[in-house]
């Protein structure tokens, strides 16, 4: 249990720091998803493979603009300059973004750069591949800087 604990608060301050950044660029900001439920539920939903596991981590309006995010910390690999996002994770966001068109989902990675579900199928469609093939690989570089997605924190407050 320990494992997942350090991970969890290693998550939840890239979670803080994600909607830190948000709000500097106006943009309110919610928290949803597994950090949201009781231990009870949290634990049910880990034994399990139901895409609740991946529902987006906070939700955040602008005006009439509404996005949800799923924020992912420890990337890129160190190895292959690559961000390794889980298959089921994708498969889910996907799934998501289809139910709750047209809410966009963006994952946020700890570089704070930013790709969407259908970006990662895209750019690792004929790409290089996980041995296991439990996640897809994304070269850094093609992911997108936040302040071209989400606005700059200077123009939010010059607004």
């Amino acid at each position: 249990m320990k494992q997942w604990e350090d991970r969890k608060a290693v998550g939840d301050m890239h979670e803080r720091r994600v909607a830190a950044a948000l709000r500097a660029r106006g943009w309110a900001v919610h928290p949803c998803g597994q950090g949201t439920y009781s231990p009870a539920v949290r634990e049910a939903l880990r034994r399990t493979r139901s895409a609740l596991r991946h529902f987006p981590d906070l939700i955040a309006a602008r005006g009439s603009d509404l996005i949800t995010i799923d924020a992912k910390d420890r990337m890129p690999s160190t190895d292959t300059d690559r961000y390794a996002i889980s298959a089921d994770t994708v498969n889910a966001g996907l799934l998501f973004t289809a139910a709750h068109a047209p809410t966009p989902l963006y994952y946020v990675f700890g570089d704070l750069k930013v790709l969407t579900p259908a970006e990662v199928v895209h750019y690792t469609a004929h790409a290089l591949r996980h041995h296991s093939g439990a996640f897809h690989l994304v070269r850094t570089e093609q992911a997108h800087h936040f302040d071209e997605v989400f606005g700059s924190a200077g123009a939010a407050a010059a607004a």
